[in-house]
């Protein structure tokens, strides 16, 4: 039996959909699968979280990264927890791609779903900090937190699905936010300037990087608990109970790189495929593999850009383990191209 729990291809399509390629593929050849969507933090992780804890999508206002009124959602949880997912209100996809202002861009959406979970009786609120289309260290979130009435007595964590540090934040991460090199300067003058007026100074601090900076500022100033977003995401759906249950393992997401091995999910799975001997599998939309090569090495990896590429790759995962027990590796030079 397979456990199939890929991440999303993101901007393409989401982990369930991913998974259920899979799954499709796999059954072809008359493999079990057991299906569990999952995320790393970023795009998608309150969708799997509600569908792996239980809960329910709660509508709220807010505004989308330029100020503009939005309709957007947070997940109060079975638990009493909530889960408010940064892209939601302060995510790229708001933003077309001609009107892309990283110093412009507020989270002040974020911080009003904050809020409103806050206000709906969440007694712990998890931001799940991926996907922005912010670099303002979280002063928008701060403020809109504070106008919509604080915490109050809420517990505030952030799942975070990358390593940086809160000054890195505008260089690694501006350009694709629309910022030039100009504009790179002057986010990292501010950044620094709100670090040394925060409680406390995120600057050097792993983590704090996360979603343009977010994460610092909701730890810096309000004592959030910052936390690995696929550890946290794998904890949360009881993965290492299904992974010992399973005989195979098969996940996938859509850029496989160098960063995939540090903290993103396919990454974190491997770790734990590896530490309990159970062979895995990967099927990624672009396959960019270097010193995470090594590291992945003893895993098939293939690229699959489409729906259909993607059971292809499952069936012949499948038929290739159960003609051979050893785990076969195959790393294409280009995956077809997008369509």
């Amino acid at each position: 039996m397979y456990l199939v729990a890929p991440d999303s291809f993101k901007g393409t399509f989401t982990s369930a959909e991913v998974a259920a390629a899979m799954a499709r593929g796999l059954e072809r050849v008359g493999a079990e699968a057991q299906v569990c969507p999952l995320a790393d933090g970023g795009e998608g992780t309150m969708e799997v979280l509600v569908g792996a804890l239980g809960g329910e999508l709660v509508d709220a206002a807010a505004h989308d990264p330029l100020g503009r009124a939005i309709e957007a959602r947070f997940g109060l949880l079975a638990n009493g927890s909530a889960i408010v997912e940064t892209a939601e209100a302060s995510g790229l996809g708001h933003v077309a791609e001609g009107e892309r202002d990283a110093e412009a861009a507020s989270s002040a959406g974020t911080g009003e779903l904050i809020a409103a979970a806050a206000a709906a009786g969440a007694r712990r609120v998890l931001v799940a900090a991926g996907g922005s289309a912010t670099t303002d260290g979280g002063a928008g979130a701060l403020e809109a937190i504070a106008r919509g009435g604080g915490l109050r007595g809420a517990e505030l964590a952030v799942l975070c699905d990358v390593r940086t540090a809160f000054e890195r934040a505008p260089s690694v991460y501006g350009p694709q936010k629309g910022a030039d090199p100009a504009a790179v300067a002057r986010l990292e003058a501010r950044l620094g300037e709100l670090a040394r007026n925060f409680k406390q100074d995120p600057r050097g601090v792993p983590m704090t990087g996360a979603a343009g900076g977010l994460a610092g500022g909701l730890w810096a100033q309000l004592g959030a608990e910052l936390m690995p977003g696929a550890e946290a995401a794998l904890d949360a759906v009881g993965f290492d109970r299904r992974l010992a249950a399973a005989e195979r393992m098969l996940t996938g997401e859509g850029r496989l790189d160098s960063q995939s091995v540090e903290g993103k999910l396919v990454g974190v799975i491997a770790q734990r495929c590896l530490a309990t001997g159970k062979p895995l599998d990967v099927v990624a939309g672009t396959i960019e593999l270097d010193d995470a090569a090594a590291r992945l090495s003893a895993h098939s990896v293939r690229a699959a850009a489409t729906i259909a590429e993607i059971e292809t790759a499952a069936e012949a995962i499948a038929g290739e383990a159960s003609s051979d027990d050893q785990v076969r590796k195959r790393c294409p030079g280009r995956p077809a191209r997008r369509g």
